[in-house]
């Protein structure tokens, strides 16, 4: 009988772990057009970006400045230059337009950069130092990271 009350009350703990697992906040699915993803609210240089000047960020999924799975996609004006930096999460990007040029390591170094295409993909480890610049036309890149995120520049105190 004690069997049987053991083995009865080990189905119930799982039942119970199971609805609270199942009862976990998901997210539907997203599907947005290029228009309705401009038409999303933009905000200045925000969490996940270089802080630069001009740089417009919208919010796709998630929230950088939380913990959990986000994306942003940055609008960067031509003739942008952003200093090495370093991001504390692992990100992957994409370049949606314009030619983005980005190299690594802890110094701006015009000789490192490589152009970077629309439909081009690049990562930024983390924690490892980047730099980038825009040529003659605005870029518009897709990064995915998993928050929180941060921006720190290599050398600043």
């Amino acid at each position: 009988m004690v069997l049987k009350a053991s083995f009865a009350a080990g189905i119930l703990v799982l039942l119970l772990f199971g609805m609270v697992n199942g009862q976990q906040t998901t997210t539907p699915g997203q599907r947005l057009t290029q228009t309705e993803i401009m038409a999303i609210a933009s905000a200045d240089a925000g969490a996940g970006t270089s802080g630069v000047s001009g740089i417009q960020t919208r919010i796709l999924k998630g929230n950088p400045n939380k913990p959990g799975l986000y994306t942003i996609q940055l609008s960067i004006p031509a003739n942008t230059k952003i200093e090495a930096h370093t991001h504390p999460d692992d990100r992957v990007a994409t370049v949606i337009s314009g030619t983005w040029y980005i190299g690594y390591g802890a110094s701006f170094a015009e000789t490192s950069l490589k152009a970077l295409s629309p439909g081009s993909f690049y990562t930024e480890p983390p924690n490892a130092a980047h730099f980038a610049r825009t040529g003659n036309q605005n870029v518009v890149l897709q990064i995915s990271g998993y928050g929180p995120t941060g921006t720190k520049y290599v050398g600043a105190k």
